[in-house]
């Protein structure tokens, strides 16, 4: 497929965007997907070059988290593998599985993500109380989050971090760059089956990564500047928006309950 010139550096100016706001809160994907369908690209195709701008921007944000010993190698690559299994998996089942179900839970999802971060008013710096084992998260969340991403994804970013706090128990700062290694990986499951697939722009997806590198680069360092203080508000707008979103998106049966409600 041919892109003009003016459509390729519009995308690429998004994903610069994406991935500024990904590094820090997630939710790039609700800038970049939509974008790619509004400029006429095939569904699939979309969700492929998406899949790999979004790539390069997590694993951008892992190396600058990692550089300043943020990420816990030790306990997090298993989680990381069984991630990276999951996203596979999810990815494969695409046109196996009713997306709809996906569709109508996500947004509810994401309005509890943000409720939990907002009415938190402690959550920061400070280690919570740890609910489930390392084990127990490796094997099952770890992988259900990845498989969730591979198959619908909006979201997925901000799931990790609230199972990290809330599960694991880690604080804010800590949560983030965890969050961003099984993300990375996650992402990198999923468009492993989309290169195999042949689906994938390559021309524009190179350029959007380029740009979401750059993006996730000035995010991770604004993360590491303000902590707290920019991750929670920022973590709640951004999980709001996306409820929001996938609520008005065109068929979505809560949203038109709550068109006809309001008229």
């Amino acid at each position: 497929m041919e892109i003009e010139l003016s459509t390729l550096l519009i995308l690429a100016t998004i994903a610069l965007l994406a991935g500024f706001f990904d590094a820090i809160a997630g939710g790039g994907g609700l800038l970049t997907l939509p974008a790619l369908l509004v400029a006429g690209i095939d569904p699939l195709a979309s969700m492929a070059t998406n899949k790999l701008q979004a790539s390069s921007a997590t694993v951008s944000a892992v190396w600058a988290f990692a550089r300043k010993g943020m990420i816990r190698w030790r306990t997090d690559w298993p989680m990381a593998t069984l991630s990276y299994a999951g996203g596979v998996a999810g990815a494969l089942s695409i046109s196996l599985l009713d997306r709809a179900i996906l569709e109508v839970a996500a947004p509810v999802l994401l309005i509890a993500v943000a409720a939990y971060f907002a009415l938190s008013p402690k959550l920061g710096e400070a280690e919570r109380r740890q609910r489930v084992s390392t084990l127990c998260f490796t094997l099952m969340v770890a992988p259900l989050i990845g498989f969730y991403d591979g198959l619908f994804g909006p979201g997925t970013g901000s799931f990790f971090m609230v199972a990290f706090t809330l599960l694991l128990g880690r604080q804010l700062m800590q949560a983030i760059c965890s969050s961003k290694l099984l993300n990375a990986a996650c992402n990198l499951g999923a468009l492993t089956v989309f290169v195999f697939a042949g689906a994938i722009i390559w021309p524009l997806a190179l350029a959007m990564a380029v740009c979401a590198i750059v993006g996730a680069q000035l995010g991770a360092c604004c993360a590491l500047l303000f902590g707290p203080r920019l991750i929670k508000p920022l973590l709640i707008t951004v999980c709001s928006l996306m409820a929001l979103k996938l609520l008005l998106s065109d068929g979505h049966p809560i949203g038109g309950w709550l068109s006809q409600l309001w008229q």
